[in-house]
């Protein structure tokens, strides 16, 4: 099972990296995005030395052709690539796919100046083995998910459906989109009664990738869960500045452990 990790050693100079996921960044929530840009440009001496993003950077990813669509909707997928690959010139930008934005391919990131990181992937990193992974394989309860999952992820599928043309893939997705937050709604909106990880399921992903931490997103509930055997999952917190309490945090990894910093002091 070990093989089915990918094995990443960062380089020997790096002293911090920052973790972000689940921004869903989308036209119709400017302030996520204006704040998420702001942050991106800080100078060079208040970042870390790389970025990881773990999934759902984007809200919807329907194929990298929508960068050279037209409307209001290409024209913010240009802004978004803009900002990342500002960032990137200076600050290396890791990108693993969420379950929003898994169709981001090669030509997506390159106009992002973003560098692929399989899910999962063990980081090799101030003295320890990290596990990173977007997080929505290891929800094993939501069976419904995990059936679609399996469906949309297959080359099979992807490719049937990058065959669409653009507007019938938007119209796909918007209509996924309503059905998602359809099921949202009808739990009260509460990520709390969202699947979650599966506990067991985690203290197997760690035993076997010889990790002793697994950094996750995907469930909305930022915060640290002991696995037990000196093993533990940290979640990273989603972003949302237009919620009534907005939040936004940033994990970073340095020799002194795990840090979490409000967006802003990050």
């Amino acid at each position: 099972m070990t093989d089915r990790f990918a094995q990443w050693r960062a380089p020997a100079h790096w002293q911090a990296v920052d973790c972000i996921s689940d921004l869903h960044l989308q036209a119709g929530e400017p302030a996520t995005f204006d704040a998420w840009r702001a942050w991106l440009a800080r100078p060079v001496g208040e970042r870390a030395d790389a970025l990881l993003i773990l999934g759902d950077l984007f809200e919807v990813w329907v194929g990298d052709d929508a960068l050279q669509g037209e409307g209001p909707d290409a024209a913010f997928w240009r802004h978004c690539a803009e900002a990342l690959r500002a960032h990137a010139q200076d600050t290396p930008t890791f990108f693993m796919a969420g379950n929003r934005d898994f169709l981001l391919g090669p030509a997506g990131l390159q106009a992002c100046g973003m560098q692929a990181l399989s899910d999962p992937t063990v980081l090799d990193f101030a003295g320890q083995r990290w596990l990173l992974s977007h997080g929505d394989e290891l929800c094993l309860a939501d069976t419904d998910y995990q059936r679609f999952r399996a469906q949309v992820r297959s080359a099979e599928w992807q490719q049937a459906f990058l065959a669409q043309p653009l507007a019938q893939r938007e119209a796909t997705a918007r209509e996924l989109r309503r059905q998602s937050e359809a099921r949202k709604q009808a739990s009260g909106g509460d990520p709390s009664l969202w699947a979650d990880v599966d506990a067991a399921a985690a203290r197997q992903w760690l035993q076997a990738a010889g990790a002793a931490t697994l950094i996750h997103g995907h469930t909305h509930r930022p915060g640290g869960h002991d696995l037990g055997d000196g093993l533990r999952r940290e979640v990273l917190s989603d972003w949302d500045l237009g919620a009534p309490t907005p939040r936004a945090q940033v994990l970073r990894i340095s020799a002194q452990g795990l840090q979490r910093r409000p967006l802003k002091t990050a």
